[in-house]
């Protein structure tokens, strides 16, 4: 068979044909070019496994309130942290982030206090959390994070290994996670 000739065929079928059986081969096709060269390539561009994560819970919402609102009353919860009005409005992402939204990440490699970071705690899903707690005592690193809706720190969120971070959330892109989170609903898995 002359390859010039199944190349120029394929082509035609999966670009101009209207067939069921295209629509389906290009699905699959884009699942492979994504899962497999695209988030790999990312990965290895930005420094993390996780290039990519859609927010699946509502514990970054600072549910509509603005900044100051929501401070007020949150301000016990960050004393206990020594973190302060000025230095929570320093950090990235002051004002939370929504479940639905897609936030990409970088490496952990320069992590500080108040960065919005990727973790393995116990369950299956990955979780995102503001780091409240990064200090050396005796040669050892404490890491500990919270969710800004959440009054406490979950217990796998408290000391986490450094073997568990995945990444640093460094931009927000909203809504466009909820293609995740309805696919998941679909298998049902959410």
């Amino acid at each position: 068979m002359d390859i010039k000739r199944f190349c120029k065929d394929f082509w035609h079928f999966i670009w101009e044909e209207d067939s069921l059986l295209s629509w389906l081969v290009n699905i699959v096709l884009a699942f492979v070019i994504v899962k497999f060269l695209i988030y790999p390539g990312l990965g290895l561009l930005l420094g993390t496994s996780y290039p990519v994560v859609a927010v699946v819970s509502g514990s970054m919402e600072h549910n509509g309130f603005g900044f100051n609102e929501w401070w007020d009353m949150n301000k016990e919860v960050y004393k206990d942290f020594d973190i302060g009005k000025e230095d929570f409005s320093n950090f990235k992402f002051e004002n939370g982030f929504n479940k639905g939204d897609l936030m990409v990440l970088v490496s952990t490699k320069n992590i500080r206090r108040g960065d919005v970071i990727v973790f393995r705690g116990e369950g299956d899903e990955p979780i995102i959390h503001r780091l409240v707690v990064y200090e050396h005592i005796n040669g050892t690193l404490f890491i500990q994070t919270k969710g800004d809706n959440n009054r406490y720190s979950r217990g796998d969120e408290i000391d986490i290994p450094k073997e568990n971070l995945l990444g640093k959330a460094k931009f927000r892109i909203p809504y466009l996670g909820w293609f995740k989170l309805g696919f998941l609903h679909l298998l049902g898995k959410a």
